[in-house]
């Protein structure tokens, strides 16, 4: 796949650079401002972005709005962000306003390289790639949790699967369970969190995401 890098560590962003070369893909651009990741953006229409939170010019948030930017403008490229920290109010409006092709991943959590591959290549196939702790931390800042309080245990591990982008199929696989137990839970989920309307793959995020407000 064909990758932009946007992290303003020359160590890490080379070192990235040089696993996924390693790994087969093609670095389309590498940058260390948010500026000019939306600029590479749109010259090289990549299949998906690689951005941190925090960078300049602003060193604050700028990298997590290059991707809100970058998914109103281009919706088609996939966003993982790989960050030291969970920034909130942005992150949750990535996340709810549409979700497929996005991943939020912590630097200090990612323990081995096939799970930062992993969630790349979850992003770029369209699908969810969240952080257990960065869903963790949506949820307990939020005065709206209480929605949660309605799921049962077991509902809570589904909805947790989920978060993470795992089909039915796979989160039946990790939690020893039927494939219909699953999707008897992910019926219930939706119907305690009032989306059983809501149309697509995106109310699987939704249902923990969506009434997370900025």
């Amino acid at each position: 796949m064909r990758v932009i890098l946007a992290e303003d560590s020359t160590l890490l962003r080379e070192g990235l650079a040089r696993l996924l070369n390693d790994e087969g893909h093609t670095i389309a651009a590498s940058v260390a401002d948010a500026d000019e990741l939306v600029r590479a953006v749109g010259e090289h229409q990549p299949d998906v972005v690689i951005t941190d939170v925090r960078m300049p010019p602003a060193n604050s948030d700028d990298g997590l709005r290059a991707a809100l930017e970058i998914r109103q403008h281009w919706p088609a490229i996939g966003v993982l962000v790989l960050s030291q920290y969970v920034e909130r109010r942005y992150a949750t409006k990535l996340l709810a306003e549409r979700s497929d092709g996005v991943g939020y991943i912590l630097k200090d959590r990612v323990a081995q390289v096939e799970d930062f591959l992993d969630a790349l290549d979850r992003v770029a196939s369209g699908s969810t790639a969240l952080d257990p702790e960065v869903v963790r931390q949506l949820v307990a800042t939020t005065s709206r949790s209480r929605l949660l309080d309605a799921l049962t245990e077991r509902e809570h591990d589904v909805l947790h699967e989920m978060a993470q982008g795992h089909t039915n199929a796979a989160i039946a696989q990790r939690l020893h369970v039927s494939q219909s137990a699953v999707e008897k839970h992910v019926n219930a989920i939706f119907d305690k969190l009032d989306l059983s309307h809501t149309v697509g793959y995106s109310r699987r995020v939704l249902a923990i995401l969506r009434y997370l407000d900025a």
